[in-house]
């Protein structure tokens, strides 16, 4: 069987640290093992239209900033083709048939469904929930069986929509009596604090819907302001601090190595002497802040340096996302085929179109 990777964003903004440790890096050593036949990166503009719909504008906006976050980190198109969601046919008329295969109390109890409604305020009756927006599971499906994709690189938030997704491949294998879709599994970071990074005010998620932050592209003295504005505990400085919870530590714990000890903070030599130290009291949190935003900068700055040259090539950058726009079509457009057939709904094909014995 072959290896193919399937991944993407909704290009509703800028991406941020939490995406880059909660996936991209995964992407980038995905690409760089090159264990893989194919690997596709979908911009979901079509799905993220399901709660911008009265907002166009923003979405288009951002799929080319998408772009240049992707690059910037070290994707690259001669080995990855990335493409538009919107632009390939085959995607709504699979989720279509797929659609006929969950029954909706199945899509309403998907835990991440239930968080985004809950997040976006379409639990609240004057505001009513979009009829594609709880459907976005199924839509996922499309997009991943659409490429016989079997890895995919997430956020622990993905992991139900993956079950869904391979719900949806067993019961249209078993109902058609075929082997036509391919079942995924989710690649997820080794470090189990990268699956959701907590925004800088201390909320469970980072997002960009609340604002909460730091992105890629932040300039040097933006990523100092959010990181000397992180929640932290009040306490005296001798007094003993508190790490559970303390969102400085939980950058520094999927951010820190030994080396940047060596660099920027010689008194310990490690993670573990810092944290039995903090506990003990006698150090700041302007400290540790300080500590994160050395290591944040170092991380962070060559990903911007590169973004900013990409910024210059924008010309180039929309052929690529066509030349990937147009292979992906072909691609989807044949397992539209194929799943066509397992249904015999390809009428003109094979005189498929008769009248049997009842």
């Amino acid at each position: 069987m072959k290896n193919i990777i399937l991944t993407g964003d909704r290009p509703t903004g800028q991406l941020h640290i939490g995406h880059y440790v909660g996936s991209l890096r995964e992407r980038l050593r995905l690409q760089n093992d090159g264990n893989y036949d194919e690997f596709i990166v979908l911009i979901a503009d079509a799905q993220a239209l399901t709660d911008n719909a009265d907002n166009p504008k923003k979405v288009r906006d951002n799929i080319l900033e998408v772009m240049l976050d992707y690059l910037a980190i070290g994707l690259d198109p001669n080995k990855v083709t990335f493409a538009i969601q919107s632009m390939l046919p085959a995607l709504p008329e699979l989720t279509a048939y797929y659609m006929n295969l969950v029954s909706l109390p199945r899509l309403m109890r998907n835990p991440t469904v239930k968080s985004e409604i809950n997040l976006r305020g379409f639990d609240k009756e004057e505001t009513g929930l979009p009829v594609g927006f709880v459907n976005y599971p199924i839509s996922q499906a499309a997009d991943i069986t659409a490429f016989k994709a079997n890895i995919i690189p997430v956020g622990e938030d993905q992991l139900p929509m993956l079950e869904q997704t391979r719900e949806i491949v067993r019961s249209f294998n078993r109902i058609y009596n075929t082997n036509t879709l391919v079942e995924c599994k989710a690649i997820l970071p080794t470090n189990k604090t990268c699956y959701r990074l907590p925004g800088i005010d201390g909320n469970a998620k980072m997002s960009k819907s609340l604002g909460n932050c730091i992105y890629l592209a932040d300039d040097e003295n933006t990523i100092k302001k959010k990181v000397n504005s992180m929640k932290t505990n009040p306490r005296n400085i001798d007094e003993p601090g508190i790490i559970e919870g303390n969102v400085v530590f939980t950058y520094l714990d999927v951010f820190v190595k030994d080396e940047h000890f060596k660099k920027y903070y010689p008194e310990f030599n490690n993670f573990d002497e810092l944290k039995k130290a903090y506990e003990n009291g006698g150090i700041g949190d302007g400290k540790i802040k300080a500590f994160l935003n050395d290591i944040l900068q170092e991380e962070l700055k060559p990903i911007r340096e590169k973004r900013n040259e990409f910024a210059k090539m924008l010309p180039q950058i929309i052929d690529i996302l066509k030349q990937g726009t147009n292979k992906a079509i072909k691609i989807s457009n044949q397992t539209l085929r194929d799943v066509k057939e397992a249904m015999k709904i390809n009428y003109f094909d094979n005189d498929n179109l008769t009248i049997t014995n009842k």
